[in-house]
């Protein structure tokens, strides 16, 4: 229930919204989202979604709207192929993409002086893996990550039990819809039907690591696991995980010996993936989440 009810029964206004094409060195494009209506200057809260999101998913408008409540400046930067129209290169997004962040960044820091970072699931290990990379050098104020898949050989085999299975088989439809569409219109490398590629673990040996230039599955996911690099992040950073969150077991979850002093890890017994619903639901539903994060963020952004 925390899981679905979020995607499911949620509903937020469509926050006001303005569009900027970011090219990229290879000639392809990301899509930024800016929330208009605020200030033009100061602070700026940069919003990373997760697998096959955008600015329409739920946990990012509900963040959306706490800062146009607050008059926070906010920008959801897509990954590519994520804003409703296919990214124009074979390759797409994955939890080591960091070259793309490095640009978005690059680009966003000409626009404010102050620049945080928030990624959710899959968005939240690019922006830990990157933060790992940048390391002292990392140009964030503060930086968050929600329920974050650390270690990639533990999620697939959690993904693999369970009802669990039943949340493979949708997200997996949809990057299977995302690359049928990008196929017919600029086609990508050879692949195996996409009817026998049933789990995540097949679909990333198949597609993900040869696309990206990975040996194999297994060779992607040890590379792009954020959970051995999280020592070398030094900007603050709040992790908030949910014991009951059906992508990540308890065993997948980081320890305090993984841990800097930078980063703090807060664990719930509730609240699913990206769910944290507390209150009277589904009468009365209140979303800790987004509180915990404006919370957080409030020295950072004003």
């Amino acid at each position: 229930m925390q899981t679905l009810w979020p995607h499911l029964a949620r509903r937020v206004p469509r926050p006001p919204l303005s569009r900027e094409r970011l090219t990229l060195p290879d000639g392809d494009f990301l899509d930024c989202d800016w929330l208009t209506g605020g200030p033009d200057q100061g602070p700026l809260l940069l919003i990373l979604h997760g697998l096959e999101g955008s600015s329409d998913s739920a946990y990012v408008r509900g963040l959306l709207a706490v800062c146009h409540s607050r008059r926070w400046r906010a920008v959801v930067a897509h990954f590519r192929g994520c804003s409703g129209e296919p990214n124009r290169r074979a390759r797409s997004y994955h939890c080591a993409v960091t070259d793309d962040l490095e640009a978005i960044i690059g680009h966003l820091r000409g626009r404010t002086n102050t620049l945080s970072a928030v990624g959710y699931s899959l968005g939240g290990a690019v922006l830990l893996n990157w933060l790992a990379e940048r390391g002292h050098d990392a140009p964030l104020k503060a930086a968050a990550a929600v329920s974050v898949p650390y270690d990639l050989h533990c999620a697939a085999r959690r993904l693999d039990h369970g009802f669990s299975r039943v949340y493979q088989y949708g997200l997996l439809r949809q990057v299977k819809r995302s690359l049928r569409r990008k196929r017919a219109l600029y086609g990508v490398p050879d692949v195996p039907p996409l009817s026998t590629l049933r789990t995540f673990r097949v679909f990333d040996n198949a597609v993900t690591a040869p696309v990206h230039g990975f040996h194999d599955v297994d060779h992607y996911y040890t590379h792009a696991s954020p959970l051995p690099k999280l020592r070398a992040i030094c900007v603050p950073t709040l992790l908030v995980q949910a014991i009951d969150d059906p992508f990540l077991g308890r065993e997948c979850l980081p320890t305090t010996a993984h841990l800097p002093s930078s980063v703090r890890l807060e664990v719930t017994a509730h609240g699913g993936h990206v769910g944290f619903v507390y209150g009277r639901y589904p009468w009365a539903p209140r979303y800790w989440l987004d509180e915990r994060l404006a919370a957080f963020f409030s020295d950072s952004l004003g």
